[in-house]
């Protein structure tokens, strides 16, 4: 059903504003920009289960599927998605990979399930046979705490299995996964939303800015930008809409990891929290056009396909249209 993807897209010229940027032909001969959305949640509260998150009441508490995603307005097509498993149940791993059997335009999955728990390995044999399951996620606390416990017998697993970890949590976070990269420095790992930094109009936190430049000495550790209209509108606040608020702590983190080790996330729905999803991929485009023409396929796609080795699908190209339309 899928073959490994070595990003076999040719390149050619495509442009946003007045800076020229690089662009796929997909099979349909429509040029456009690879976009490799590789944060997104789906989930249906209306199964017999009903879900764990999110929780009844929240604006997000509705059926969110990938045809969702694909009817949204965008400046630019997403091409493909790489979905963050959100439920703490064991069997919506499987939920997940079943959801994708059957739609191309996921080209993989990152899965929920504990390190340190005694049913660890037997799960990651079961998913981990599908080659649409390409790693977990867990918190920063966790992080620490098998560090702490020295126990890092799942972790080495995963990385023996090419898998990646995500990792989650608070500005702080980074200095876990600086850790962690030294101590198992054949485990990819990707710091999502860019470790939750509260983005404000004052200068970027130092303590942050320091974390993520000691994560980045590690090679196989990535950082996901996404979450950042989430970032901005904390406590209330309008995310703004101009990408010089964000600048300073785009910045840091490009300083850091530079070209080759930054991915493109939404982090949808939960965006929608900050603003609609038009307004954060504008933002990322905008910013992406700035730093060179060579910049954007590796930011949209291919350094994704280093950090997750997510699979190409036959068939994504027409899948990128919702199947109602």
């Amino acid at each position: 059903m899928t073959t490994r993807r070595a990003f076999l897209g040719h390149a050619v010229a495509g442009a946003l504003g007045t800076v020229a940027l690089g662009a796929a032909k997909s099979d349909t001969g429509v040029e456009t920009l690879e976009i490799i959305d590789c944060h997104t949640h789906f989930y249906d509260p209306t199964r017999p289960q009903g879900v764990p998150w999110p929780g009844k009441g929240t604006p997000l508490y509705r059926t969110v599927l990938p045809d969702d995603l694909k009817r949204l307005p965008k400046p630019k097509p997403v091409t493909g998605t790489v979905i963050v498993e959100a439920s703490k149940w064991v069997e919506d791993n499987q939920w997940l990979l079943d959801l994708a059997k059957d739609d191309p335009f996921i080209v993989g999955i990152v899965g929920h399930l504990t390190p340190g728990e005694p049913a660890f390995k037997d799960h990651l044999a079961r998913f981990g046979k599908n080659d649409l399951y390409r790693g977990i996620r867990v918190r920063d606390k966790q992080v620490l705490e098998l560090l702490e416990k020295d126990d890092l017998a799942d972790l080495k697993r995963m990385a023996d299995a090419d898998l990646s970890l995500d990792v989650n949590g608070g500005p702080t976070g980074p200095y876990a996964v600086a850790r962690l990269a030294e101590r198992l420095p054949s485990l990819r790992i990707v710091i999502n939303h860019i470790a939750n930094v509260p983005i404000t109009a004052e200068a970027p936190p130092s303590e942050w800015a320091e974390g993520l430049r000691k994560a980045s000495k590690g090679p196989n550790v990535f950082c996901k930008v996404s979450a950042l209209v989430e970032g901005a509108s904390r406590g209330g606040r309008t995310a703004p809409r101009e990408l010089a608020f964000y600048k300073p702590y785009l910045d840091v983190v490009w300083d850091a990891f530079g070209e080759n080790r930054l991915i493109y996330g939404s982090n949808w729905p939960v965006s929608d929290r900050g603003a609609e999803y038009h307004v954060l991929e504008q933002l990322v485009l905008d910013d992406v056009a700035e730093r060179g023409s060579e910049v954007a396929p590796k930011f949209f796609s291919q350094n994704a396909i280093r950090a997750y080795k997510w699979v190409e699908r036959p068939g994504r190209s027409e899948a990128i249209v919702p199947k109602s339309a």
